[in-house]
């Protein structure tokens, strides 16, 4: 799997102009070994088969260049078999015959004859089917989202935690595009354009795989104070840093540009109580009520 994560990293850190077939060999790890490049070629189909689709742009006869195209495939690495079915009940007790659709369930399974759980009526937003269409279609999606009338270009719609997210581009950013997470169940008034008003958005490198690059909360800047001899630990829980200052007495201040808020609060939880958050202020208020709802009252952040 680690090998698996190093040609993975390698090939998102060069989107366009691709990796030559020598280099991912040493990646790997196999320039050594015999017949590496079959031994490549087999690490590759392991990849596909989890999702991201990875071809050879070299001409004919030259050295392989192999560039891979990061699709969104988070739903298809998490869910297992057993995970896959218990969606589509949730899908068949909330009686949505559109959502039935997309799984590929028999017309008019989705009847009427169970009760609905208010959990799964919640799973499953009314704005759903709509966000899926336009970004199958690329129409050109308008809804008010936390107060404000937004358009947005749609790229792709995930599950995630068991909420669904948009991803696109608002187009008053199309100049120089950055692509934003919006949460689908707190949209209102959604509306559509026609098929093919929205502009075609380039595929997005993948998010990480690590949890704490994950662009689902805007970016804030996160100080934490820790022992010095402490900071490998944290840096295993939290990735790297944007930097790490000196702050004597053997501590040192590490400050993370934070985009996923409950991941960061998971891996504090799991650091335990050498790490305190400095700042900002916000952000160790909503860490501290946090931890101390999970242990049952007290702690400190």
């Amino acid at each position: 799997m680690e090998r698996l994560v190093r040609i993975a990293a390698y090939l998102q850190a060069h989107p366009q102009q691709g990796v030559p077939g020598d280099t991912l060999i040493k990646v790997a790890g196999f320039e050594h070994g015999k017949d590496a490049g079959t031994q490549l070629k087999r690490e590759l189909s392991h990849l596909e088969r989890q999702g991201w689709q990875i071809e050879n742009i070299a001409a004919h006869g030259e050295q392989a260049v192999y560039r891979m195209t990061t699709v969104d495939n988070r739903l298809r690495v998490r869910l297992t078999p057993g995970q896959q079915a218990q969606l589509r009940r949730a899908v068949l007790l909330a009686r949505r015959e559109d959502l039935a659709r997309r799984l590929g369930l028999p017309a008019g399974s989705a009847g009427d004859e169970l009760p609905v759980p208010a959990a799964v009526r919640a799973a499953t937003p009314d704005a759903l089917p709509l966000v899926v269409d336009a970004v199958r279609d690329h129409q050109l999606l308008t809804f008010t989202y936390k107060g404000t009338r937004r358009t947005v270009h749609p790229e792709s719609v995930r599950n995630q935690n068991s909420t669904w997210y948009l991803r696109g581009v608002e187009d008053a950013d199309l100049d120089e595009p950055v692509a934003k997470a919006f949460v689908v169940s707190r949209m209102s008034d959604a509306d559509a354009g026609p098929v093919g008003s929205a502009q075609p958005i380039p595929s997005v490198r993948h998010t990480g795989l690590h949890p704490m690059s994950w662009e689902i909360d805007p970016p804030v800047d996160v100080t934490l104070r820790a022992p010095a001899h402490y900071e490998p630990d944290v840096r295993r829980w939290l990735g790297e840093p944007v930097r790490v200052e000196d702050a004597g007495d053997a501590q040192v201040l590490i400050t993370y540009r934070v985009t996923h808020r409950a991941a960061l609060r998971t891996r504090l939880n799991e650091l335990g109580d050498r790490v305190r958050i400095e700042g900002p202020d916000e952000v160790r208020a909503e860490v501290i009520a946090a931890l101390d709802q999970a242990r049952g009252g007290g702690g400190a952040a």
